[in-house]
Parts: structure tokens; C-alpha cells; sequence
């Protein structure tokens, strides 16, 4: 796989969570806010071998986006969220891409599919 800046050609945004305080209970409280600019990404649906042979087969859509290793996409944790084209993932990974340490490969996944 060849990796520049012309295949990442989609766009992502980070979300992270903001809390505001507490409820009544001690549950935290707070909305989901855009988190950084947006960024420019690659993405891969995975195949339904993979999720197969992963064990992961449901009803959501697992995929992989590509992105730039800058100190934004450095600084963004299993705990945000994901959104592209109007669908938000939930992050199950980030990890450098193998031979070349100059791009991230986030994975990600739908609560459902969309």
C-alpha cells in the first residue's frame, strides 16, 4: 500500500466527550463536541472475511481510516469518537502504520449499520 496525501482523500472528525458536571446520581454529565480541525483521511471498509475470521461479525460497520502522525492525530484516544459522512464510529484502535511512521491507522466501528 502506497501511502501519500492524495489518497487521503476523505474527510473525518474527532469528537470528544465534555463534561459539564454531575447528576443526581454521580453520572457524569456533557455533550459530545467537535475536538481539533477537520482532517483528511484515507478509508478501508474491512471485508467480511476478515471480520469473519476476527470473530467480529454483527450488524455494524467496521472500518479503517488512514491519517497524518501529526501531534493532532498523535493526541486523539480510544475514548473519542469518529464522524464521516455523517456517521459516527466509536475508535477501537490506533496504532502506527507498519513501514511508515508517518501515518496512524485508526479503527473504527458503528454502534449499528448505517
Amino acid at each position: 500500500m502506497v501511502l501519500n496525501a492524495g489518497s487521503l482523500s476523505r474527510r473525518i472528525q474527532i469528537r470528544r466527550y465534555n463534561e459539564t458536571g454531575r447528576d443526581g446520581f454521580g453520572n457524569p454529565v456533557g455533550e459530545w463536541e467537535d475536538f481539533g480541525p477537520v482532517i483528511f483521511a484515507r478509508r478501508r471498509d474491512i471485508s467480511d472475511a476478515e471480520r469473519l475470521s476476527a470473530g467480529a461479525w454483527g450488524n455494524k460497520l467496521v472500518t479503517r481510516f488512514i491519517i497524518r502522525a501529526t501531534a493532532f492525530g498523535r493526541s486523539i484516544a480510544r475514548y473519542d469518537r469518529l464522524v464521516h459522512e455523517g456517521i459516527t464510529y466509536g475508535i477501537d484502535g490506533i496504532k502506527e502504520v507498519p513501514d511508515d511512521r508517518g501515518f496512524l491507522e485508526i479503527t473504527a466501528q458503528t454502534s449499528e449499520a448505517p
